[in-house]
């Protein structure tokens, strides 16, 4: 039965939101509910399902995202079976990447909310990314046992701070102020859940005299923002006529995949209560692959198409996550948009113009594997045996030419350096940073010529934290790692025009002669290295333009006077000249990169840091030391809010520099009370005090 279920019943999700809002716990009870677990893994034991790596047990986050297929046929077993493709995303924000690839490929998202800590800093984060990519939500707001919780005050935080338009399904109902059971808004019955058996079981019961007022108030607020638009239903509405329960579901879901409103309901998932209303609101109101209106591409012309989610389509697919197998070897994660694949076809790799023989396909479980025999138009799946699959490619029948639109990848903003005590080890740690690079197109690593170290890059220290621990765990190899080191970038502030830049060489036989003219521009902020050929009349021909402009692109990428990537500029190529016989690629690359180079140096060059968004709270008590502290690190104050017990949250602006080791100076300032986490905001100009220290 349930390998018949039809792509309208299928449902790709991601479970995602703020560090330690409770999401792989949540989904160690979908594991359990649906099936799949007989035994709940907890993830203060060190025992989750979906935190399966050695490091994820030990630190209690999730550090990668793991995916899963569940089958869900209703809480009351009255709906068709529906199968759920599961994606739990990491929290922290340095491991922001796991989030972005997940939202690429997911059709729906659901939102987790501590019902005290409320909507924090990644929150938003995770938010403006399902926001980026059109993904539905619903939202769930966990730990409604925790003293303090407050799911109207969430409720009021997510339209306030991230412009959202809840709609509560569920409410909370308390007995002798104890999160008791949840209020069903459209059954209008309060649903209590068994304390035995892992809360398995549940009852319905009719909603308490002293609550049917706020029942009602919300169960009006909810029919009003379902018949919203609906001339027919408002119609009806105003006429005080019976609208049915599966009209309000219908007209919810239609909204929800319109991304105008987010259903919401909450529960305790650590207690058992609340989670069986979710898998029935991801059925009900999250949309199916058919839903969405289709994903974007271009074919071999260039133009572009929409890709329709039907298994009768040509088959089309995008990798989103490379795991290196220490058993298997290489597993592509990859989602179908179109068509059907079985093991053993040829597909095409429509990035790369290569063909392969897709090996195994297999249904990922955590870090348990099935092999299926083929897979389907809105399904995810893992393939084996592919070699040039890499993520953000897209795979594709033989004779289909499509590629699909590819993932963004953040740039790193710290980097360390390493060292290689055994020399003999060389090799084989090579080998293993280009295998990371490949799992995680947000590390890098390089050699630094001067220095001979590897310098790897990252997100955060955490990032890199694990990604180090990983090597030496997984390769059993011994490395010296150095102090953090910033990510700066270059660039002007000054306009400069008609730079020349002349190579010519005369040895005997044929010459080299490369003659260029530049002007050289301040961009706008954030938008990297822009070329303009504005040449005219041939004085250039055209064919040697594509290499200027790449020896221009690597001279950025490079740096030129502090070593850092050229960000801002637009260089507009407007002269020069070409000897018939001595004019070669070489020969035009030397003579940009000469011209690039001495414009740079009169354009007031700059130094530019990365400014970090840094998210503080602390105890009220401590609020002075905190934000004197700041200070000292050159932080912008923007906010101060009241939190609950007690406790103020500080938003700042602080450059990445002044913050390593700045856990340990938050410990010491709040008695190991305050916590704090940051994410990449912008650059912006180095001091020249500061500059003259780095230099």
């Amino acid at each position: 039965m349930k390998k018949d279920i039809k792509i309208s019943n299928f449902r790709n999700i991601g479970i995602s939101a703020h560090i330690d809002a409770g999401k792989t716990t949540t989904t160690e009870r979908i594991l359990f509910y649906t099936g799949v677990n007989h035994k709940i893994g907890e993830v203060h034991e060190g025992r989750a399902t979906m935190d399966w790596m050695d490091q994820e047990q030990e630190r209690g986050i999730t550090i990668t995202s793991a995916a899963t297929t569940v089958f869900w046929s209703g809480s009351k077993k009255n709906k068709n079976f529906h199968k759920i493709n599961i994606i739990d995303t990491p929290g922290h924000v340095d491991f922001t990447l796991e989030v972005e690839r997940s939202m690429r490929v997911i059709d729906g998202v659901c939102m987790l909310y501590c019902s005290v800590g409320g909507v924090q800093p990644q929150s938003e984060t995770v938010w403006k990314q399902s926001v980026k990519y059109q993904v539905s939500k619903i939202i769930f707001v966990n730990k409604m046992d925790r003293v303090g919780s407050d799911f109207y005050k969430i409720y009021n935080d997510l339209k306030k701070k991230l412009n959202a338009t809840p709609v509560p399904v569920y409410i909370p109902y308390f007995l002798n102020n104890n999160f008791y059971g949840v209020i069903d808004l459209i059954n209008f019955k309060l649903i209590v859940w068994k304390e035995t058996n892992n809360g398995m079981f549940f009852d319905f019961f009719e909603i308490p005299e002293d609550h049917i007022d706020v029942s009602n108030k919300w169960k009006n607020n909810l029919i009003e923002n379902a018949i919203l638009d609906d001339d027919i239903f408002i119609e009806k509405y105003l006429n005080n006529v019976n609208i049915l329960n599966d009209d309000i579901v219908m007209l919810l879901r239609k909204k929800t995949i319109q991304n105008k409103i987010q259903p919401m309901l909450c529960g305790t998932s650590l207690k058992n209560k609340g989670v069986q209303c979710l898998l029935d609101s991801i059925v009900d109101f999250l949309p199916s692959p058919i839903d969405i209106s289709g994903i974007s591409g271009y074919d071999i012309s260039g133009k572009n198409i929409v890709i329709k989610p039907l298994e009768s389509e040509k088959f089309s697919a995008l990798a989103f996550k490379v795991v290196n197998d220490p058993f298997i070897g290489q597993l592509i994660f990859f989602r179908v948009y179109s068509g059907k694949i079985f093991s053993g076809n040829f597909i095409f790799n429509s990035t790369k113009n290569k063909k392969e023989r897709l090996g195994r396909i297999l249904r990922i479980h955590a870090n348990k594997k099935e092999d299926i025999k083929y897979v389907a138009a809105g399904d995810i799946a893992a393939a084996v045996g592919l070699k040039s699959f890499y993520t953000g490619d897209t795979l594709s029948d033989l004779d289909y030419f499509v590629v699909l639109e590819k993932i963004f990848f953040p740039d790193p903003v710290i980097s360390q350096s390493l060292t290689i005590k055994n020399k003999s080890d060389e090799e084989k740690v090579f080998i293993v940073l280009e295998k990371l690079n490949h799992e995680d197109p947000s590390f890098k690593f390089k050699v630094d010529n001067d220095s001979n170290q590897i310098i790897i890059s990252g997100m955060g220290e955490l990032h890199l934290e694990v990604l180090i621990e990983k090597i030496r765990r997984e390769n059993n190899l011994d490395l010296v790692v150095g102090k953090p080191k910033v990510s700066y970038r270059e660039t002007i502030k000054k306009n400069i025009n008609n730079i020349e830049g002349k190579y010519i060489r005369q040895s005997g036989g044929r010459g080299q002669y490369g003659h260029v003219v530049i002007n050289l521009k301040a961009g706008l902020k954030g938008s990297g290295f822009n070329f303009i050929n504005n040449i005219k009349s041939g004085v250039i021909p055209k064919e040697y333009i594509p290499c200027i402009k790449k020896s221009l692109e690597d001279v950025a990428k490079a740096g030129i006077l502090w070593g850092y990537p050229v960000v801002d500029i637009i260089v507009d190529l407007v002269d020069g000249s070409y000897h018939d016989v001595d004019s070669s690629e070489n020969a035009f690359k030397i003579a940009s990169s000469l011209a690039f180079k001495e414009a740079f140096k009169h354009a007031s060059p700059i130094l530019l840091e990365p400014i970090m968004i840094v998210n503080i709270e602390t105890p009220a008590e401590n609020l002075g030391a905190v934000i004197s502290n700041l200070s000292s690190k050159r932080g912008e104050l923007l906010s101060i809010e009241d939190i609950v017990n007690n406790y103020k949250s500080i938003k700042s602006n602080i450059p990445l520099s002044e913050m390593f080791n700045y856990s340990t100076i938050l410990r010491s300032l709040t008695k190991g009370r305050g916590i704090y986490n940051m994410s990449f905001n912008f650059y912006s100009e180095l001091p020249q005090n500061i500059l003259k220290n780095i230099i």
